[in-house]
């Protein structure tokens, strides 16, 4: 499954749009590397997602082509999170 895709159904991102544009911008890494809206995602990657001054780390456990809201948290876990360290002492 293509990355924007995955990230709108597991709803790590809203609109499959937005997740493009994410990507675009180099806010996402799939496996360390930085990864473009078209990289195919498959259980075992390892994704890290960042979003304004918040990061988020992640294990993709399934793919599927879509599933409900409620169950949408199965498809990934959340291996780390966190915000910019260079955003926590402008408050």
């Amino acid at each position: 499954m293509r990355l924007d895709k995955y990230l709108k159904v597991s709803r790590l991102i809203k609109r499959r749009a937005l997740a493009k544009e994410v990507c675009d911008a180099g806010g996402v890494e799939v496996n360390r590397r930085p990864a473009k809206a078209g990289t195919e995602v498959k259980p075992g990657d390892i994704i890290t997602l960042k979003l304004g001054n918040r990061w988020q780390t992640i294990e993709v456990l399934s793919v599927p082509a879509s599933i409900p809201a409620a169950q949408a948290r199965d498809t990934y876990r959340v291996l780390a999170e966190g915000k910019n360290a260079e955003q926590e002492g402008t408050r």
